[in-house]
């Protein structure tokens, strides 16, 4: 089983307390003892939990934080992100600067990333992508 970098759609799932993502996450550690999200999703549950004042689940998220792994932008998934853009944009398909960051990191620590958005991510080249919703 190949580390995982959780995205925010996924996590996001995990909060609500799917029970696929809920599964697939204990099946997970089970292998692992740590989740790993990476710096970008954290800002991405942080702003929306405090915009909706939603303070149950923004412990539960800093609980998670601070028991678990967040990876950061380094200047090699920076450029790994730079040259999927530029591949993408030459050939039409062009994504949002965020996924293309979350690519890259995920690229460079040679992990799955864990997403609802298949279709989305399935055209980076070289990303290893997984559902767990279904």
């Amino acid at each position: 089983m190949n580390r995982a970098l959780i995205d925010t759609d996924i996590f996001t799932y995990f909060l609500k307390g799917d029970p696929d993502v809920v599964k697939n996450l204990k099946n997970y550690l089970d292998y692992y003892d740590v989740l790993e999200i990476n710096l970008i999703t954290y800002y991405e549950i942080l702003s929306g939990l405090l915009a909706k004042n939603a303070f149950k689940q923004l412990s539960v998220f800093e609980d998670f934080v601070s028991e678990n792994i967040i990876l950061s932008l380094t200047e090699k998934s920076v450029k790994i992100s730079a040259e999927i853009y530029s591949t993408l944009r030459k050939s039409g398909n062009i994504l949002d600067d965020i996924d293309l960051l979350i690519a890259g990191i995920a690229i460079e620590n040679d992990m799955t990333l864990i997403t609802n958005n298949v279709k989305h991510f399935g055209r980076i080249p070289g990303l290893k992508i997984e559902n767990w919703k279904k």
